[in-house]
């Protein structure tokens, strides 16, 4: 891998850069990130990464074998159009834009692509992250494992077909936000029973830690787990049964289904938008 572009500078942008380079797979120097009119942050990713940055397309461009599109799904249109000349067949394009199809990457293009399009999720920044990969039928052996080796920089990699990543973004694109969602229920919680909040906060964090690292390590499935520490007439009864009746597993169902219909959704209307077709 000569050389990285990132076109987009926001916070998945900078986890990848963070990543990357921790890892030693490339250096600082063939990092190369571009936003559309942003100097500040520019600058600021530069002096905090040791990375490069220009608005000049050729020098971003020039040598370049990685292309990571890393703008907000909104702007895809108006960006690959300001950088498709610069777009070769030759080269991997890496695409972390939800709801945007390889085809629509390729018709916004105007050519054919190698084209890795991956849902990774904010926990990219601390290395964290669950990423699922797809790609089309022009990225080489080689590629695939440079993409691999690319999201592997931040976590977690698991290859999909590509009509499987609306329901990957549901699930673990947004999945932080719903843990988020928990803790901030449990920090709640424990301020009304009368915990000093810093306290709890460390409680809740390592009981999250815990049963994570329980699962993973575990043969036995979560419900098998849940069930040994649930002692009749016990405490952890008490608690588990205010959940079933307050109907907390089946909102979480619904909420990945809904996150899942509404990446869906914006795809379809993305591409109603550019009147591109899906495939």
């Amino acid at each position: 891998m000569n050389k990285i572009t990132i076109v987009g500078a926001g916070s998945m942008a900078e986890a990848f850069i963070s990543g990357i380079l921790e890892s030693g797979l490339i250096e600082q120097k063939n990092v190369w990130v571009t936003n559309n009119s942003n100097q500040d942050r520019l600058n600021d990713l530069e002096a905090r990464y040791g990375i490069r940055s220009s608005y000049d397309l050729m020098d971003l461009f020039n040598g370049t074998d990685v292309v990571v599109l890393a703008m907000k799904p909104k702007d895809a249109a108006s960006a690959i159009d300001d950088i498709r000349t610069y777009l070769s067949p030759e080269m991997l394009i890496v695409s972390v834009l939800a709801g945007v199809s390889m085809h629509t990457i390729e018709a916004l293009a105007k050519k054919p692509l190698a084209i890795a399009r991956a849902m990774p999720n904010t926990s990219a920044a601390v290395g964290k992250s669950a990423t699922a990969i797809a790609v089309n039928s022009r990225v080489s052996e080689a590629q695939l494992e440079m993409a691999k080796q690319l999201f592997e920089t931040v976590g977690l990699v698991a290859f999909v077909e590509e009509d499987q990543l609306d329901a990957v973004t549901g699930l673990s694109g947004s999945g932080p936000a719903y843990i988020y969602y928990l803790i901030e229920a449990m920090e709640k919680s424990a301020v009304e029973i009368g915990l000093d909040k810093q306290m709890g906060k460390e409680l809740i964090v390592q009981t999250l830690i815990g049963a994570a690292e329980m699962v993973k390590s575990s043969a036995k499935p979560p419900e098998q787990l849940r069930r040994e520490v649930t002692s009749p007439g016990g405490t952890t009864e008490a608690g588990v049964r205010i959940l079933e009746e307050s109907g907390v597993q089946q909102a979480f169902i619904s909420c990945i289904k809904a996150a899942t219909a509404q990446s869906k959704k914006m795809g379809d209307a993305l591409c109603a938008q550019l009147q591109v077709g899906k495939s």
